[in-house]
């Protein structure tokens, strides 16, 4: 049911967040400690986005294991950032195992991850998607619930919503249509981080100077708060709000 995560706060390198962990996202590519509604592993591919300067982000997305790739490794040592999303993906049976189908997916500033799965899929999805820009649904980046996810948020984000707005109503949209349906979305344009915790665990880790946003701790250390279900959460590196979602 994939992994994910994102960082906000002074340039780390990725390694630092992506390997070093005891609980990395490498780790928990292939030992995940909490995995709800199925999947064991997380080895149907990975990516990372990153925001090197300036609001245009960068991405490193490929379909194989995380583990199996060794340029992630030699990449993530040389490069640092003070924002960053990254995931590690579990393909819902049936649906496709290819690189565009890997989170973050991205247009503009914007980086966007889904944890979850879509009931119903895709029949459940038939009128949502009918309201999207036909040229939206003909330029999914997979036939995934993922990327129609985006699809519906990126939709909202275009028409002016805020990035909490466009979470939130996403969310209440899909939970309507698909009842069931586990939805952790995770937004970030690198200054701030939207989440919502519906039907995954998601915990938070701040510091004075950073916070990061987590499908689950990667280490034992103390400050990290599990967000209870059903949450949408917003933070900045000074600020981490929480409201209950609603639908």
């Amino acid at each position: 049911m994939c992994r994910h995560l994102a960082y906000l706060g002074p340039p780390v390198t990725l390694r630092e967040l992506l390997f070093d962990p005891p609980h990395s996202l490498l780790r928990q590519s292939w030992a995940p400690r909490d995995m709800r509604g199925g999947g064991t592993i997380n080895a149907d591919g990975f990516g990372v986005g990153w925001y090197p300067g300036g609001d245009t982000p960068v991405r490193y997305r490929r379909a194989q294991p995380i583990w199996s790739d060794p340029t992630i490794a030699e990449l993530a040592a040389a490069t640092s950032a003070g924002a960053v999303l990254a995931a590690v993906r579990s393909a819902t049976v049936g649906m496709a195992v290819v690189e565009a189908a890997a989170a973050p997916f991205a247009e503009g500033r914007w980086l966007f991850s889904h944890n979850g799965v879509v009931r119903g899929w895709p029949d459940s999805m038939v009128p949502l998607a009918a309201a999207l820009p036909v040229r939206d649904l003909l330029t999914l980046d997979a036939a995934t619930d993922s990327a129609l996810l985006w699809a519906l948020v990126r939709d909202r984000l275009r028409a002016g919503a805020a990035p909490a707005e466009a979470i939130t109503a996403t969310v209440s949209a899909v939970v309507a249509a698909a009842p069931g349906s586990r939805l952790n979305l995770l937004l970030t344009d690198g200054q701030t981080v939207v989440a919502s915790a519906v039907g995954h665990a998601l915990s938070v880790r701040a510091t004075p100077a950073s916070v990061l946003v987590a499908s689950e701790p990667h280490d034992d250390e103390p400050g990290w708060r599990e967000v209870p279900e059903g949450q949408l959460v917003e933070a900045t590196v000074t600020e981490v709000r929480q409201r209950a979602l609603t639908w």
